[in-house]
């Protein structure tokens, strides 16, 4: 459909995009390092960063929005789709707030302790 629209009223839009991304600090954002990087598109195989001042990332980083830290990704390749970088990855983990156990802690498990008096 964007086809069917004059060019100049195309990169308005695009425009108008890029000035609401860059307003909106809850968006989603991959760190590398102390360098943080603004994430345009994200889904479950691959995010694309602006490709102007994109690095090409390889390896493990963590994708946060906000401060939240919601997971980390090892990205494999990284190419240029247009104007956007497109960063491939071959694993994406959801972080955990607590440290998985080690051992099965059983059907019997007592929920609590009862303080002796």
């Amino acid at each position: 459909m964007s086809e069917f629209l004059p060019k100049e009223v195309r990169d308005g839009l695009n425009q108008a995009r890029v000035r609401a991304a860059r307003r909106d600090k809850r968006r989603l954002r991959v760190q590398v390092g102390p360098e943080a990087y603004t994430i345009q598109s994200f889904g479950a195989e691959a995010f694309t960063l602006r490709a102007d001042g994109a690095p090409h990332l390889r390896g493990l980083v963590d994708i946060y929005k906000g401060s939240e830290h919601l997971y980390q990704a090892l990205i494999v390749t990284a190419a240029l789709d247009g104007p956007e970088m497109r960063y491939e990855f071959k694993r994406m983990t959801r972080t955990r707030e607590n440290v998985p156990l080690d051992y099965d802690p059983g059907p019997n498990v007592p929920a609590g302790l009862i303080a002796r008096q």
